[in-house]
């Protein structure tokens, strides 16, 4: 974001690069939140598409990765086709920053009025039944919107998040999220979280976990898009070990660009049997919804990093 804006947050930026890399990072990310969300929505959005069609022209290590992604999840395309796809892709990646500099200060009943939901008793019939739920979601359109959407209809939401560096970073982070009706539990440096989660479905709470990316060795392998990638098992083996219901979701952007909306598609209850195949048989069904997704909506699959097991050793 250092490079793309200008203005007071830029100015603020300017003077986070006389600092070490790390806390110029926490520094801007800081000055973005307090300056955004300050602008009307329009000049936000505008500044921001300005910043990503500037991305996108540079061509960095982010986009073409995001290119090669994008190019297994809809490979029907034509070259142009495809470029057009990862333009959208990367406005709409800044869309969600710009979103989430700009949430923290968005009243939650224009929030909650531009969130559409598909199947919602998915989620709310076993929640209210007090069985948990656990919802692996894929890194797409606002998942913060999403978790602020819960929050604010009911339901608090209880995650993991990777901890940052610097800490001041991540400090900020957890600050925002609790500041939308999230609890956040870090993955490192802190109690382990698998504990923490499981007493918490078991007492009912609202798990979302993101899940479309794992190359750890505890991952199982799944077939993403039509292709072999690796997801974690943790969302399947929750939902085994405290009977809370295993509820895929996926996101997109939608309706009038001026006001845009989120769409929520809340999936049928994914069972998960017994043992290790139990548990793979259980996230290729959640690797299956997030396929169907993806390939509806593929511009808004914030996928920068290495996903898909072909792509091993490449950058």
């Amino acid at each position: 974001m250092r490079t793309i804006l200008g203005g007071p947050l830029g100015r603020g930026l300017g003077r986070a690069a006389s600092v070490s890399a790390e806390q110029a990072v926490a520094t801007g990310y800081v000055t973005g939140w307090k300056v955004v969300r300050r602008l009307p929505e329009p000049q936000a959005r505008r500044l921001f598409d300005a910043g990503a069609d500037r991305v996108h022209r540079r061509d960095g290590r982010g986009v073409r990765r995001l290119r090669s992604n994008l190019a297994r999840v809809r490979p029907e395309l034509s070259r142009s086709g495809l470029e057009d796809l990862v333009h959208r892709g990367v406005r709409s990646y800044f869309r969600y920053w710009c979103e989430s500099f700009r949430l923290p200060a968005w009243p939650l009943d224009d929030l909650v009025a531009r969130t559409r939901t598909v199947r919602e008793e998915r989620l709310r019939t076993p929640y209210a039944e007090g069985r948990g739920v656990v919802m692996p979601l894929p890194h797409q359109a606002n998942w913060d919107w999403a978790g602020a959407w819960a929050g604010a209809t009911g339901m608090p939401v209880t995650t993991v998040a990777e901890r940052l560096r610097p800490e001041r970073l991540y400090d900020e982070f957890v600050d925002y999220r609790a500041g939308l009706g999230m609890r956040i539990l870090p993955l490192t440096g802190g109690e382990p979280p698998l504990r923490l989660l499981e007493d918490s479905l078991r007492e009912g709470a609202f798990v979302p976990l993101l899940a479309d990316r794992d190359l750890g060795r505890t991952a199982v392998e799944v077939t993403l898009c039509g292709h072999r990638a690796r997801m974690p098992t943790g969302p399947a083996l929750l939902a085994r070990e405290t009977g809370a219901a295993l509820v895929p979701l996926t996101l997109a952007y939608v309706g009038d660009p001026s006001r845009p909306e989120l769409e929520l598609t809340f999936a049928e209850e994914v069972p998960v049997g017994a043992g290790a195949e139990g548990v793979g048989r259980a996230m290729q069904q959640v690797a299956d919804v997030f396929t169907a997704g993806l390939r509806a909506h593929p511009e808004d699959w914030h996928m920068m990093q290495r996903v898909f097991s072909d792509d091993e050793g490449t950058a």
